[in-house]
């Protein structure tokens, strides 16, 4: 054997190798088989009905998981607006108005003498303990990076400052030392400064959220629409199709589908309809008058505060410009709110049952006044015991108005949050059963479809 030049001849020469670009038999066949079924699919009437079914199918599923998808968030948030957000943004309320109570108490016993009645103390004490159950509650339910939670540790840390000036001015009131006045109108400076602005903070931001959570329940669930839109015009168009080709009118399965996707479409607007139409009454005839009867019993409880401690100051504390007392000011410019949020509660109840407590209320205000008028007249004439006797007495007296006014509100309260709760009840009940039913209606659907489609395949068998 002869070598070309320059070869070993000790190495053999290497095999011809196969092209790897070449196809393997196997591969091929394969592939083969794949194209030969994508031609029947494209140009055989079984074919085309095999594709269409699974669309079919996978529309009618993909319809009712997107709006079992949806609903569940909307019906989530509906049901956070009945179990957490409203009750959470009551409790901001009724927080406040303990604490303003608290005060009003406070100014009330203190001026009754050095012995505080016992029924002004033991509300004091009721009002106190409220405010920190309802702080402890509302903690609970709050997430700690909000700024909720800021407010709740604020107030928490605050709340123990302002008894211990409390329980220092009545000691001092106790042994007739001026001192107590002092602590007195300290402690309300705080409650004033920093507890209910802090309480009022709270309570804007819970309801807030109790706004956010409104919103999220009556949004729109625009893609489970759209997609109910589409899987109903695939189905009718299929039916059309199968009518020209056959003049076969009917077909019991694309029936049973087009029916169960038009009742759960139906369903979903019909139900989202009406929950936001009762979601929407919560907060218009509920929330709103709620908000601003919340808002007249601070202003109330407030200009009570003022009035006492006008008569405890004794024209000590006066406004910045140095020219009025800065108690009566304040009561002056609380009563005012009081008068215009009452107007506005009055407006927004929507019936009978709201409205002739807010009647009442305005009433015992106006009332109120007079008899404020009346007693400031003594005071500044030195009849200072006859200007305490009308306004803590128990007979005629500014307080006697106070607790009408405060009875009336609290009556129109629990009228107003009890259609809230109904309202926003019958909207979460509105969602209540749709996700689980869309599911499975649309899976009764998708398998509907696709025995219709058998159905006309079997005829070409």
């Amino acid at each position: 054997m002869t070598y070309p030049p320059n070869a070993d001849p000790r190495r053999e020469p290497a095999p011809d190798r196969p092209d790897a670009s070449a196809a393997v038999p196997g591969q091929r066949g394969v592939r083969s088989v794949a194209a030969e079924r994508l031609r029947a699919v494209a140009t055989t009437e079984p074919g085309r009905l095999q594709v269409i079914g699974a669309v079919l199918a996978l529309l009618v599923v993909a319809f009712g998981a997107v709006t079992a998808l949806e609903v569940s968030g909307r019906a989530s948030a509906a049901d956070d607006v009945v179990t957490r957000s409203q009750p959470l943004s009551a409790d901001a309320a009724d927080i406040y108005r303990s604490l303003a109570d608290a005060d009003t108490m406070a100014a009330s016993g203190f001026l009754a003498g050095a012995e505080e009645p016992e029924d002004v103390h033991a509300q004091y004490e009721e009002d106190i303990r409220e405010a920190s159950r309802l702080l402890v509650k509302a903690a609970a339910g709050t997430d700690v990076s909000s700024s909720s939670a800021g407010e709740i540790r604020t107030l928490n840390e605050l709340l123990p400052e302002y008894t211990g000036l409390i329980e220092r001015a009545r000691a001092n009131n106790r042994q007739g030392l001026p001192l107590g006045g002092a602590y007195l109108r300290y402690a309300n400076q705080k409650m004033t400064n920093d507890l209910l602005p802090a309480a009022e903070r709270l309570y804007a931001a819970e309801t807030g959220r109790l706004s956010t959570d409104t919103a999220d329940a009556r949004r729109w669930p625009f893609l489970a629409l759209g997609a109910g839109v589409v899987a109903l015009a695939a189905l009718v168009w299929t039916q059309r199709r199968a009518y020209r080709r056959t003049n076969r009118v009917f077909s019991r399965g694309l029936l049973a589908a087009t029916a169960a996707a038009s009742v759960v479409l139906l369903w979903l607007a019909v139900g989202h309809t009406v929950a936001r139409a009762e979601l929407r009454a919560a907060m218009t005839h509920g929330q709103e008058s709620l908000d601003v009867l919340n808002k007249a019993r601070i202003n109330s409880l407030k200009a009570r505060a003022n009035e006492n401690l006008t008569l405890v100051a004794r024209g000590a504390v006066l406004t910045a410009d140095g020219t009025q007392d800065k108690y009566e000011t304040d009561y002056g410019a609380g009563m005012k709110a009081l008068g215009e949020q009452l107007t506005t509660a009055g407006r927004l109840a929507d019936d009978s049952r709201g409205r002739e407590p807010v009647a009442r209320a305005a009433d015992a205000v106006s009332e109120w006044q007079e008899r404020h008028r009346r007693a400031r007249s003594t005071d500044d004439q030195g009849d200072y015991d006859g200007a305490l006797k009308q306004i803590i007495g128990a007979k005629d007296s500014t307080g006697e108005s106070f607790a009408l006014v405060d009875e009336a509100l609290e009556e129109a309260l629990g009228q107003e949050q009890s259609e809230f709760t109904g309202a926003a009840k019958s909207g979460r009940g509105a969602l209540g059963g749709l996700p689980v039913g869309a599911g499975v209606l649309a899976v009764l659907g998708a398998v509907a479809a696709i025995a219709g489609i058998n159905r006309r395949l079997s005829e070409y068998r």
